[in-house]
């Protein structure tokens, strides 16, 4: 049997003119900024218009931690919101962009998969309406403008050795993960160490997602720090003057993203920091939008329930005062089969034994978003056509245990249809009373944070600071920024900094080896094991699929 690829389904969907998207909305013509027939941007100010009504519900997506054989979160976050509009309900789907790194490295294009798509998937796996491109340029002028200063007398006192600023681009490029630079000559700058992050790990990606307004924005980007002094005094972008100029570079950039699904449920497709080294939402600018427009928001957290869950409930939610009402959890058996020790080539065969020894993984989860955060939840199984119906029944029974329901998903081949079950148990679970609780309290040590974050969310043992980390964080607590939320900086393929450990680890400690506060962000980051804040290329990449014919015909974007 032939499937047709992600792209040649996109590509023969007959789209709806993105001003009657905007009319589902109760937009008009004059409410939003068209980028071609598709594709369109949306003021953020019309949030101040008053909304009458029932207030929105917001449904989070996330997943167990993902593995090779895949998930399909994006593609059950946008089949979902389809299932409810076919159900008859307002809804809209709230998403990141995707980064062109992962687009050209590994997983290809990240706008959904089969008939659960967000369209037109070409323009917004690649350039889209160029708010990375922004986002980049905002980036590199602040670190321009910091090197300039240096190369003009250096008036701040800043110690070229404490730098902290980085560059960006928006592609997997190891080789400018570090560089030195300002070589050649008097004229050409300072020399010194540096080096390349790519653009979604940037601390302007997070700023711009977390803020409400481009005055917002504007203060932000001014607490940026970019470097120190000799006797550690913080230099910010406002102290540069750059601030005002990166937020013009961000002022279209700030507005939403209106596109559409395949079978025509609005969309906003916004920002898009990683969940493994940022916070791994999309914009809260984004989701509220999509909250005043509809009945029904459905959004998702980058990687696992331990990464963009946790992100998105500690550090989004609790800096926006938004709540989920119901959280989905994306299982496959074959990823769970993987978690229990299954090579990827046999993955096809039944094997109880495998499975159960991989639910585990499915279980933390489950229990971090019930038990931890006291949210309402149900697990999504992503159907692959040889589930069998006794692996399909132990997961049901072990997540019954927990009691939390197990929904079927078919949206990738069935699209909208495919996701009415769980469309229907999710509008159930919205229905459900719950308050929404963090993980650690702000007032906490910032290491106190960290362990709490690593014991009940990873089921650590504890955490080892390495020295330099446990004098930064003394730094930065006598600096004031002990009360900020935690960004962990973790792999994402496991429940411990180790990629490795599948399943669910125990009798392990996590090890920070550094950490730094993003005071535009608002939160501190701290970087554990061997994550990389620049990834690399594989060995062979998807890059080498991709093509475009004489008719401007992209191909191989999945």
């Amino acid at each position: 049997m032939s499937f047709k690829s992600d792209i040649e389904i996109a590509q023969e969907a007959t789209l709806q003119d993105i001003r009657e998207i905007g009319k589902k909305l109760g937009l008009v013509e004059d409410d939003i900024e068209l980028y071609g027939k598709y594709k369109a941007k949306v003021d953020y100010n019309l949030l101040k218009q008053g909304k009458t009504g029932k207030q929105a519900k917001l449904i989070l997506v996330s997943a167990i931690n993902p593995t090779p054989a895949g998930e399909g979160k994006t593609t059950t976050t946008i089949g979902t919101s389809d299932a409810l509009s076919r159900l008859g309900n307002k809804t809209i789907v709230a998403l990141r962009e995707p980064s062109l790194g992962p687009v050209f490295g590994v997983k290809g294009g990240a706008a959904g998969g089969g008939y659960a798509q967000v369209v037109p998937m070409e323009d917004i796996n690649l350039h889209f309406t160029g708010d990375f491109h922004a986002i980049g340029a905002a980036n590199n002028l602040l670190a321009a403008m910091l090197d300039n200063h240096m190369n003009h007398g250096n008036l701040l006192g800043i110690d070229n050795r404490k730098i902290t600023w980085r560059r960006v681009v928006d592609m997997n490029d190891r080789q400018l993960r570090n560089i030195v630079n300002g070589m050649g000559g008097k004229g050409n700058g300072i020399p010194r160490e540096d080096g390349f992050d790519i653009t979604v790990a940037s601390e302007v990606m997070a700023a711009f997602c977390l803020a409400s307004d481009i005055v917002d924005l504007k203060e932000r980007l001014g607490n940026i720090i970019v470097a120190y002094t000799k006797d550690d005094r913080p230099i910010t972008a406002k102290d540069l003057n750059a601030h005002g100029a990166m937020a013009a570079l961000l002022k279209d950039a700030l507005k939403p993203n209106l596109v559409q699904t395949l079978e025509g449920t609005p969309a906003f497709v916004h920002g898009g920091p990683f969940a493994n080294i940022a916070h791994g939402c999309n914009s809260v600018i984004a989701t509220k939008m999509a909250m005043h427009f509809a009945d029904y928001v459905v959004t998702e957290a980058g990687f696992g329930a331990d990464l963009g869950a946790e992100k998105f409930l500690d550090i989004k939610c609790r800096k926006s005062g938004l709540k989920p009402d119901a959280v989905i959890i994306v299982a496959t058996v074959r990823a769970l089969k993987y978690n229990g020790g299954v090579p990827k080539d046999q993955l096809s065969q039944e094997n109880l034994e495998a499975l159960e020894n991989g639910l585990p993984n499915l279980l933390k989860h489950v229990e971090n978003i019930t038990k931890v955060f006291k949210l309402p939840a149900v697990v999504a199984i992503n159907r692959f056509p040889l589930d069998t119906e006794a692996e399909l029944e132990l997961v049901r029974s072990k997540c019954k245990e927990l009691g939390v329901n197990v929904a079927l998903s078919e949206v990738w081949a069935k699209g909208g249809e495919g996701g009415e079950e769980l469309a229907k148990e999710v509008l159930r679970l919205t229905e459900e009373e719950s308050q929404l609780e963090y993980v650690y309290a702000l007032d906490m040590p910032i290491a106190e944070k960290i362990k709490a974050i690593a014991t009940k969310i990873y089921g650590a043992s504890g955490v080892d600071f390495t020295p330099a980390t446990l004098k930064e964080i003394d730094k930065l607590e006598k600096l004031g920024f002990g009360n900020l939320p935690i960004c962990m900086a973790k792999t994402q393929y496991s429940l411990s900094d180790n990629p490795k450990l599948l399943g669910r680890p125990e009798g392990f400690n996590i090890t920070v080896r550094q950490i730094k506060v993003s005071a535009g962000a608002g939160f501190i980051v701290a970087l554990t094991g061997e994550v990389m804040t620049m990834p690399g290329l594989p060995k062979v990449p998807s890059a080498e699929r991709i093509d475009v014919d004489e008719k401007g015909t992209i191909s191989g974007l999945f």
